[in-house]
């Protein structure tokens, strides 16, 4: 149904028992006909169902390029799990939000009583799931049947722009905006400048495993307002910004640059996130800028 091809869908396997198995990856198979074959030579391999095993190994070793993710292309992970996982799927799913992985949970049956005992955590959907907002989730009450279940799914699967976790402009990046406290600005126009801050730091996704921000104010000296790992919701990002308080004093532009390099982005250097400086100033530097502004060039390399 997904309609896989050259051009389409690419679809791979993973079997999660004890030890997870890649039956296939995204490159192998670029045809509805052979992808179904290859399905149905797949074993049965019994052992527990250490799904967070399996889905931290999808996200790490399946989606690569070498094993066939095209650029711009969603990755999408549909996890069929029966009953519960044997081990804790909550890191994995973090893990696979930090590589841009859609994740969707498609529980079949619920535990048996018995079982609900040897449960880790029965909120383990929510904690794995792209989003806890009830999309990227679906129950089906057991295995027979299941073919009513198949098309809602697949519309799920198809709607692009629900992918949340798709890697993005809006939620992989780590902005820092050095912003102009001179005496030139003035109060008021200091106001609109955080305004203008507000409205940009507001289109993205900030969150834990999203988009980050940063504010350093300058005048001579350099003020960090907050660093990168300071708030992780938007609410608390806009509300400091929208706090900060006007410092007043001369334009030290270049110094200004090589403070922010070393100090707020030296710390997050190992992030994944694309590095962005975003200078807000009303005018001339007092010092030299062109040096600062190549060594800042080069430490994004």
């Amino acid at each position: 149904m997904l309609g896989i091809g050259t051009e389409g869908p690419h679809v791979g396997l993973v079997q999660a028992s004890e030890h997870p198995k890649i039956e296939f990856y995204l490159k192998n198979f670029t045809s509805a006909k052979d992808v179904l074959f290859a399905i149905k030579e797949v074993g049965f391999r019994g052992g527990n169902s250490n799904t967070g095993k399996a889905l931290k190994h999808t996200a790490q070793k399946f989606f690569t390029v070498d094993a066939g993710v095209r650029k711009g292309i969603p990755k999408v992970a549909v996890v069929f799990i029966d009953g519960w996982p044997s081990d804790d799927i909550e890191e994995a799913g973090i893990v696979a939000r930090e590589f841009g992985v859609n994740v969707f949970i498609v529980s079949v049956a619920k535990p048996i009583p018995e079982e609900l005992g040897m449960v880790q955590d029965v909120a383990f959907v929510d904690k794995a799931v792209c989003r806890s907002n009830g999309f990227f989730s679906y129950h089906m009450p057991n295995w027979f049947g299941t073919t009513k279940y198949v098309k809602p799914l697949v519309q799920k699967l198809c709607t692009h722009e629900q992918m949340m976790c798709s890697k993005t402009c809006y939620n992989s990046v780590n902005i820092a905006f050095l912003i102009d406290g001179s005496s030139s600005v003035g109060d008021s126009n200091f106001r609109l400048m955080l305004e203008f801050v507000s409205n940009i730091a507001k289109t993205f996704e900030i969150s834990d495993i999203g988009a980050k921000i940063a504010a350093v104010q300058f005048t001579y000296d350099q003020r960090t307002e907050f660093s990168f790992t300071d708030y992780s919701t938007k609410e608390n990002v806009l509300a400091v910004i929208r706090n900060i308080r006007y410092m007043s004093g001369g334009t030290a532009t270049g110094d200004a640059i090589s403070f922010t390099v070393r100090n707020v982005f030296g710390p997050i250097r190992e992030s994944p996130n694309k590095n962005f400086l975003v200078v807000v100033t009303d005018g001339q530097s007092y010092d030299d800028v062109r040096g600062p502004a190549a060594a800042a060039h080069d430490a994004a390399k």
